[in-house]
């Protein structure tokens, strides 16, 4: 039964990974959940809504009751699990309709969905709760099809709807979620019994069935006919004026080739990111998408793009409406103080129509206003960049903002788009509800909004430094010379809080090319902290030339390039940064067997100095920290480096962990960790410090600064 295809969506459904499920509703509808989750163009990130009616035994009376089962506030269909859910009474759910006071008191009746909960661990019931619960069905879903908000946001959406599917969907028009459009659903089904479904306009649209399958289906195959009646007439516009041809009329810009594309928005990402972090910092998002291109390469973006978004769920995510860069696609970036002086003017006006937007529209109780800065920006030839609080919602705003784009197109075709209007969009973000959800969430933690960039991050110091880093709230880029290193280093990460590349920091050109990538994939920098590096312990005689080289390459010249060229895009941006070199007690405490490596670390503790002199002025601090046998768990104690050492010292390999901690004053073994937490105090703590050297040795009198 699974075996139905079509042409506009996929059937993911798969009977042999369901056979375990029968007879247990709750399984089956998770995994509805996600199979419809995982279609972008079905239902967006952390929107929509399933659920499902049970029979359970009531723990008070023992009776058999009714029971609903929905994704609770704040989940997300595609990755739904059991601890999403609410489950409610779903007679005590109806019940509320008696004491229901009207629109006016709307928000009051989300606190009492918490006296209707059967499952005492539920989720928070999410406010679409009543629009389940008031309909009769045992499976129903409430998705955001791109394809049916074309429908829904459509100058004449009750008419197309009609034309579409005849008397088999019902139609309501744009209402904020909430109990009283739970109340238009069930009306609207008790004048049309017949239908499979409704279009709630401007928003999206609902479907049920018997089954989880059924429900399903039936969703897919709505889904399929507002796509089909699309592309029909998409189709016959442009056979009858090829000038039509183009989405969105014709096109007006020539976009770039994809590395020309990709070599601009790595350039002006940092510029953008600078600019859009007067209020806070903000990690960035870049796509060059096919969909995105034909909406800002045409005609129709200067009418369309000012009109904003649709669906709420949309305009949640990517704000009202986005800003379009005036600048060309072939402008020369290369002076970013001439780029940024042509666009704050830009970013200035935004703010200021943003802020006149929340003045004209707020209420006695509307939450402050949120930061003014755009979510969404739109270049021309060159793509799409967001910026939001952290990689996760700036990539979902450019996934909603294409879903967006995908509305305009349809709703275009078949008719004439049409937006929410400002009043209508204010109060749905600045929702008392949606301040209420935002509350709840977690404090942002030291590091959230900033990127940091690790040399040498594939093992040992680097690796532990990446960690702390993103456990703090930063999104960090790990280098490494040693793919293999960089791939395990990576397995460790969750999606949206780090990338790997490979990079060899003796090679500038290696950095720069690592760097570009970084603000493509983040926006810009904050953190740079070159731990890339090696031991060669041997005697004056037997150092060669190649180990002097060698070491002088990776961690001084190294070090160089990092601060060189990140310093670049550090100035782009404009917001300060930080540079923590990883050095050594070595640099300070003369040792024997140890010329080479000694020489390099204090060429690094020196530039440091230099460069927290020249950047001070910028807010860029540069600073060092210096470990002392970091054996345990670090990259360089492997192999010659720790043989070499151990035989200075006149002991085994075996011996060196102990032999280190109890030459310290604190008599402490010193872990790659513990570099991590004094890098994490830098760049998170000592706002106000630069030019230092923070020794990590457990207390080595020898290697006092002072």
């Amino acid at each position: 039964m699974s075996e139905r295809s079509f042409q506009y969506v996929d059937n993911l459904w798969d009977q042999a990974r369901v056979e375990g499920f029968e007879g247990n509703e709750i399984s089956l509808l998770l995994y509805r959940s996600n199979i419809l989750g995982a279609d972008l163009r079905i239902t967006n990130f952390g929107g929509g809504n399933t659920s499902c009616k049970t029979i359970g035994k009531d723990p008070l009376t023992g009776e058999q009751v009714e029971v609903m089962w929905i994704k609770g506030s704040g989940g997300d269909l595609g990755t739904l699990n059991r601890s999403g859910l609410a489950g409610l009474y779903t007679s005590r759910l109806r019940a509320l309709k008696s004491i229901y006071r009207g629109l006016e008191y709307e928000d009051e009746m989300v606190s009492l969905y918490y006296h209707c909960l059967f499952d005492l661990d539920s989720r928070a019931p999410s406010i679409d709760t009543a629009l389940h619960g008031l309909l009769p069905f045992k499976h129903i879903d409430h998705l955001h099809p791109d394809a049916v908000i074309a429908v829904a946001a459509a100058e004449d959406s009750r008419a197309i709807t009609k034309e579409i599917w005849g008397d088999t969907m019902g139609w309501i028009p744009w209402q904020r979620p909430g109990f009283d459009l739970g109340l238009k659903l069930e009306k609207c089904l008790t004048e049309h019994p017949e239908i499979r479904g409704i279009v709630l306009g401007g928003h999206g649209l609902f479907t049920w069935g018997n089954t989880s399958y059924e429900c399903y289906m039936n969703s897919l195959e709505v889904i399929e006919m507002a796509s089909e009646f699309i592309s029909k007439t998409e189709n016959e516009i442009q056979s009858e004026n090829t000038d039509e041809g183009f989405p969105f009329g014709r096109q007006k810009v020539e976009g770039l080739p994809e590395d020309e594309r990709r070599d601009k928005a790595a350039k002006l990402a940092p510029i953008l990111r600078g600019l859009c972090s007067s209020h806070q910092r903000m990690i960035g998002h870049f796509t060059d998408d096919e969909r995105v291109l034909q909406f800002v390469n045409s005609q129709d973006l200067d009418r369309l793009a000012p009109l904003g978004t649709s669906c709420p769920d949309h305009f949640l995510k990517t704000k009202i409406q986005p800003l379009v860069l005036n600048l060309s696609c072939e402008h020369d970036l290369n002076d970013p103080e001439a780029i940024k002086e042509k666009l704050s003017p830009s970013f200035e006006q935004y703010r200021r129509e943003y802020t006149e937007y929340y003045q004209s529209s707020k209420r006695d109780d509307s939450p402050a206003m949120r930061d003014s800065n755009p979510v969404v920006i739109l270049y021309p030839g060159v793509g799409m960049f967001t910026f939001a609080k952290n990689k996760q919602t700036a990539r979902v705003a450019s996934e909603f903002y294409i879903n967006a784009i995908n509305v305009m197109r349809g709703a275009e075709a078949i008719s004439k788009y049409t937006a929410l209007s400002r009043q209508e969009a204010f109060d749905i973000e600045y929702w008392l509800l949606e301040e209420a959800k935002l509350q709840r969430m977690p404090k942002e933690k030291p590091l959230s909004g900033k990127v940091a960039f690790i040399s040498g991050a594939g093992g040992g110091i680097g690796k532990a430094i990446a960690d702390k880093l993103s456990d703090e709230g930063a999104v960090v880029v790990l280098t490494d010379i040693t793919h293999e290193r960089l791939r395990d280093a990576m397995a460790t990460f969750k999606k949206d809080t780090a990338i790997g590349i490979e990079c060899d920091v003796r090679d500038a050109l290696s950095i720069e090319r690592a760097l570009k990538k970084a603000c493509l994939e983040f926006g810009g920098l904050d953190i740079i902290v070159h731990s890339a590096g090696l031991a060669i312990s041997k005697p004056l005689e037997e150092t060669s030339d190649e180990d002097w080289d060698l070491l002088q390459e990776v961690m001084v010249k190294g070090q160089f390039h990092l601060a060189r060229e990140g310093t670049k895009i550090l100035r782009k941006q404009g917001i300060g940064g930080d540079f923590v070199n990883i050095a050594s007690k070595n640099g300070m405490v003369a040792g024997k067997n140890n010329v080479g490596y000694g020489t390099a670390k204090a060429a690094q503790q020196h530039m440091t100095r230099l460069l927290a002199a020249e950047l001070g002025p910028e807010r860029i601090k540069v600073n060092t920290v210096n470990p002392d046998g970091v054996i345990l768990g670090s990259k360089i104690w492997e192999g010659d480096w720790a043989e070499g050492r151990a035989k200075a010292h006149g002991i085994t390999v075996d011996q060196l962990p102990a032999f280190y901690a109890q030459r310290n004053l604190m008599n402490e073994i010193i872990r790659p960790e513990d570099i991590a937490d004094a890098v994490f105090a830098i760049t998170a703590i000592l706002d106000k410090s630069t030019g230092n050297s923070i020794n990590v040795d457990g207390g080595i009198p020898s290697a006092f600064v002072r």
